[in-house]
């Protein structure tokens, strides 16, 4: 068999993930893979064009996709308190009183653009930019409100940026659930065989990543946006947990809530067309 095109992000918490997998430490099953490294919003962007066996996607993008793309009980960003944050100067706590605001966000398909949407219905103009480009464009009147995703949840208050809201503990409190970032889909058309064998080796890296943690430090400190060791370590014990390993019931039911909300409140305003559902979130996997 071919290699499988693999994608996932340059986050430490996908680097920490796939290290043991992609430099062969875990049974795979006899798969091999060919592996790029993208910024999420570009990945989310590429699974429209079905570019990727496996792909690391915001589940935002996945929504999109669902019809094409399996979610893997294996590799998913889901947790709680770890939500995407909507930032402003510090200081200026008139901010949500002002009309016409300028919301960047991390990508139009990523989930925190979908959570400000949901929180803040109608509230300015999203525009997307370049997640690690966000703090400093806020910083400099650019725009007056920022969704922060990955390290700048650690960093934006020494970029001169205030708390306006989280967006995931907005999420737990209206929904009762855990908040589901991102995770790691794979292509219907390959077969269930394929990508439970996939999951499967996926899990097997993620448990040597837990039980080795310091093996993938120079993998992952080679792609990672924020050069701190001690901000990469946050990133990954904040990111990657138990939900990593298997989202279980508690992380289906999270997917699902989230999803329903994105057909009644998202899709609801005309945003885009839905699409079939497919199988449920990390089943058959």
């Amino acid at each position: 068999m071919k290699p499988l095109k693999l994608a996932f992000s340059s986050c430490p918490n996908d680097t920490f993930m796939f290290h043991a997998l992609v430099h062969g430490l875990v049974d795979t099953e006899g798969l091999s893979f060919e592996v790029d490294i993208h910024d999420v919003e570009e990945l989310n962007e590429r699974a429209q064009r079905d570019t990727y066996d496996v792909s690391k996607l915001s589940y935002h993008g996945w929504f999109t996709v669902r019809d094409r793309y399996e979610m893997l009980a294996s590799g998913s960003a889901l947790g709680w308190d770890c939500g995407p944050l909507l930032v402003c100067r510090a200081g200026d706590t008139e901010v949500l009183s002002r009309p016409n605001l300028r919301i960047a966000t991390p990508g139009r398909y990523t989930t925190g653009a979908l959570l400000c949407t949901l929180a803040y219905p109608g509230v300015g103009e999203q525009t997307p930019r370049l997640f690690s480009e966000i703090e400093g464009a806020v910083a400099r009147g650019d725009f007056d409100l920022g969704v922060l995703i990955h390290e700048g949840r650690f960093t934006y208050r020494e970029k001169g940026l205030g708390l306006v809201r989280d967006l995931g503990a907005w999420w737990q409190q209206t929904s009762g659930c855990p908040i589901p970032l991102g995770g790691i889909a794979v292509r219907r058309s390959l077969g269930a065989e394929i990508a439970a064998s996939v999951d499967r080796a996926l899990h097997r890296s993620i448990q040597y990543a837990f039980a080795h943690p310091e093996a993938s430090r120079e993998y992952v400190a080679s792609y990672a946006r924020e050069l701190s060791a001690s901000i990469q370590r946050k990133h990954i014990d904040l990111f990657v947990n138990r939900f990593s390993l298997d989202l279980g019931e508690e992380g289906r039911r999270a997917v699902d809530t989230l999803y329903q909300r994105y057909e009644r409140d998202y899709l609801h305003g005309g945003r885009q067309q839905a699409l079939p559902h497919g199988r449920q979130c990390g089943q058959g996997a």
